[in-house]
């Protein structure tokens, strides 16, 4: 998929919401233990109830590693699942990976070739080397960590230069320009940090950016839709926990659809007063 792909599933569904699949099997329903596979009884049945309201899913790894060889069965019924009945999602790997440079081919290797994911969260810490081989395939995505919705983000992403003042994270968007474009590159900026949200523009004006933090972090989607949106849309905005874990009773699914179907009409008003849809 490519950003007019994306752009055009946007305005077809007018939505730019992204569903984070963040399973925890402590969490689900009890009676979905009375299948051979819940976590992806869970998936599935969040997918059918929200799948019309979005345009991405956010599967975090590390919900499915922890269940060890039967986590990465699941992970990967769900993907067959969302290619086979819902191809025009945008699906992305939330793996934080990020290592030398054959290391990093392994992992790209595994997601876009093995998993056939669109897009995969790297950290840039390592610099360029690490990153590179993710960006060697067409039509997939690197979601590079920029400015994250976390309480920790302050520790090291607002460190400033001594001299010209950038901090920490405008080195990233700036520095990683040269790795990529806007057609193989994404940025992960919090909900949390919308007010950064103007600069982040000025640096990466044409790029999408995956901003999770809204709803259960307590982002604002009308400030995020205030300075981020551009021409294309440009946003991803990611909510999990606020949609898949709406309800713990046997209704879990339709209020699952519900939140989201809520979260897609305010994202429906933002994109037409922006002029994005008719």
């Amino acid at each position: 998929m490519n950003n007019q792909q994306l752009f055009e599933n946007i305005q077809k569904k007018g939505s730019f919401l992204c569903v984070g699949l963040d399973t925890d099997i402590r969490k689900i329903p009890k009676f979905l233990f009375d299948h051979k596979d819940p976590i992806f009884e869970f998936n599935k049945a969040i997918i059918d109830a929200t799948a019309k309201y979005t345009v991405a899913y956010k599967p975090n790894l590390a919900f499915y590693e922890s269940e060890g060889l039967e986590g990465w069965q699941s992970l990967q019924k769900t993907v067959t699942y969302l290619h086979q009945n819902h191809p025009d999602i945008f699906l992305i790997a939330d793996a934080k990976r990020g290592d030398i440079g054959n290391t990093s081919s392994m992992y790209a290797r595994a997601f876009f070739e093995k998993m056939d994911f669109d897009a995969v969260t790297v950290a840039p810490y390592m610099g360029e080397d690490s990153v590179k081989p993710f960006l060697d395939y067409k039509d997939k995505y690197v979601v590079l960590l920029a400015l994250t919705s976390n309480k920790g983000a302050s520790d090291f992403q607002f460190t400033a230069e001594e001299n010209s003042g950038e901090k920490l994270f405008e080195k990233v968007l700036r520095i990683s320009q040269n790795w990529g474009d806007a057609e193989n590159m994404m940025y992960v900026i919090g909900a949390t940090k919308a007010e950064e949200l103007a600069g982040i523009r000025k640096i990466v004006p044409a790029h999408f950016l995956l901003v999770p933090g809204v709803g259960a972090q307590g982002g604002s989607l009308q400030e995020v839709a205030k300075y981020g949106l551009n021409h294309q849309c440009g946003l991803l905005v990611n909510s999990s926990r606020a949609i898949i874990y709406a309800s713990d009773d046997e209704n879990f699914a339709l209020k699952a659809g519900e939140s989201a179907k809520e979260t897609r009409d305010e994202m429906y008003e933002l994109l037409t007063q922006k002029g994005l849809i008719a």
